[in-house]
């Protein structure tokens, strides 16, 4: 049992408040971290452009049966974050409510391309040859010039 330095013990709401306390500072950090990551300017703009085409696309990789199973799961995990209306940051916050979201969705994408390729991502991109430009220039995924 944990005690005090004066010798009485822990009680059980002392050890919930410091997780609670913990798992705050926790989010707040992470609501720091997305608030500086997030698209701004222009590529805000190019994100919610592309936005269906990505949809698409992570539908069409999440069940080809083609990409390694690995891969799948993690799309089809990614698709069911997607569609919960729980977030770590809740989407009413302007701007950032939806980087959770971005910034879950670029890993995603980052590790597709590492286990599968930017060749698979690119047949399966649903958009136009910009679109597809502007998803590798927004997730920082392959080489630019093959989407010409």
């Amino acid at each position: 049992m944990l005690r005090h330095r004066e010798g009485e013990p822990v009680t059980i709401w002392e050890v919930l408040a410091g997780i609670a306390v913990a798992l705050l500072a926790c989010w707040l950090t992470l609501v720091a971290a997305l608030l500086l990551a997030r698209p701004k300017g222009s590529l805000l703009a190019e994100a919610v452009r592309i936005l269906p085409d990505l949809l698409r696309l992570l539908r069409r990789l999440a069940t080809d049966p083609t990409l390694p199973r690995g891969v799948r799961v993690r799309l089809g995990l990614l698709l069911a974050y997607l569609a919960l209306p729980i977030d770590l940051v809740p989407d009413f916050l302007p701007v950032i409510g939806y980087a959770d979201d971005a910034v879950i969705t670029v890993v995603v994408l980052r590790s597709v391309v590492r286990r599968a390729g930017i060749e698979a991502v690119r047949r399966r991109w649903p958009g136009s040859p910009d679109g597809f430009t502007a998803l590798c220039r927004l997730a920082s995924i392959g080489d630019r010039r093959l989407s010409s």
